[in-house]
């Protein structure tokens, strides 16, 4: 069988959408041929290997709203197409520039088996949504199964909650090497709680941008007395405005862009994950399901529609409050600072609820068997 997915990046590109790209590849690398086309940050064309599968990648000449354009992609496309030949193509939506030409080529190859893997509807730029509307209604007509992340995103989606019969739910997984803790990270751990004696320590990693919530928990804080620490990672464009809004308070403290053994270190350290995000554009939560796999409990916003809440179940593996209520934050953050026996309770319960639905072996078992399926091979 041959495989081709169509996504926007590839690894070394790092995001959510490019992991999950890279987890399919690899769950069927041993089963299958495949071939990945996507976009090329620089202006050239390049054909390289990530994991020993071939990644073509168009050469990119401008950016906007979010998604590459490029000269060469629908001839890259449809080259592959022709020679390659593939048997299914996975494509990762939302991705209309790709779309349009996927949809143009593929009409001569109607026993093409098209998967939409749908990672999040078109929310932040509402005008191209509804532009690019008819489109995404042609894409689902003609796929033959849709991944969703998470049975809410399925219910919450208006295309998805309209099409539930071709919807299946292949949420992400969380790679082991990344909740593995080796004795030098324990050390690193043991260091960082040491460093912050008597206090709870409370973590968030991320991208610096809006939909992460991340000023709601520096809005938190300020309901938070000195007995709390708080540690945000990552970077983005909302830095400067995050470090202003937080100037005058000493519990909080940026860490920047980590590696990630510093990032499984201060996983280990923390008693509390504070994932702060407020909208669907946050549709999983991939760093939310690491913490969990390392039994941190976790304090979330609701977010209809989004699949942060059925990652993290309110009053089994942390607590949730309303969305974008920073002093209801704080106080989920005091009730599990106050209570260690209900953070053990939440914490196991996080780790075994990773262990059941959202580990490398779980993803790669559920991708193989829908796509058997659709050549009647199902097991």
């Amino acid at each position: 069988m041959k495989i081709l997915q169509i996504c926007s990046y590839m690894y070394p590109h790092i995001g959510g959408i490019e992991q999950v790209a890279r987890d399919c590849a690899n769950a069927l690398k041993n089963d299958c041929e495949q071939k990945i086309i996507c976009f090329n940050h620089e202006k050239g064309n390049l054909i390289d290997e990530v994991d020993g599968i071939s990644v073509i990648r168009a050469g990119c000449f401008a950016k906007i709203a979010s998604q590459s354009l490029s000269v060469s992609f629908g001839k890259l496309l449809k080259k592959t197409l022709k020679d390659f030949k593939p048997d299914v193509i996975i494509f990762h939506y939302p991705n209309p520039f790709a779309a349009h030409y996927l949809l143009k080529h593929i009409k001569k190859y109607p026993n093409i088996k098209l998967i939409l893997y749908w990672h999040l509807d078109i929310t932040k730029q509402k005008l191209l949504g509804k532009f690019f509307k008819g489109q995404t209604k042609r894409l689902i007509r003609r796929a033959a199964k849709i991944f969703a992340t998470s049975p809410n995103y399925i219910d919450g989606s208006f295309y998805l909650s309209e099409n539930k019969d071709k919807c299946e739910v292949l949420s992400c997984c969380v790679a082991q090497e990344r909740i593995k803790i080796s004795d030098k990270e324990i050390a690193l751990a043991n260091a960082i709680r040491e460093e912050n004696k008597g206090k709870t320590i409370c973590l968030a990693m991320g991208r610096h941008v809006p939909y992460k919530g991340l000023e709601y928990l520096v809005k938190a804080s300020a309901f938070l007395s000195g007995e709390y620490r708080i540690y945000i990672g990552g970077q983005g464009p909302l830095t400067d405005s995050l470090i202003a809004l937080a100037q005058n308070d000493k519990k909080i403290t940026f860490l920047g862009k980590v590696s990630l053994e510093l990032l499984k270190a201060y996983i280990q350290a923390c008693d509390i994950f504070c994932f702060p995000s407020i909208t669907k554009n946050e549709a999983f939560g991939i760093a939310l399901a690491e913490a969990m796999g390392c039994g941190k409990p976790a304090v979330t916003f609701t977010i209809k529609g989004s699949g942060v809440n059925y990652v993290s179940l309110n009053g089994v593996t942390g607590i949730e409050v309303e969305n974008s209520n920073a002093e209801k934050y704080a106080e989920a953050i005091k009730e599990l600072a106050l209570n260690k026996e209900l953070r053990v309770q939440y914490g196991a319960n996080a780790q075994k609820r990773v262990e059941e639905l959202f580990t490398e072996e779980v993803f790669q078992r559920k991708l193989k068997s829908v796509i058997a399926s659709l050549f009647g091979n199902a097991k």
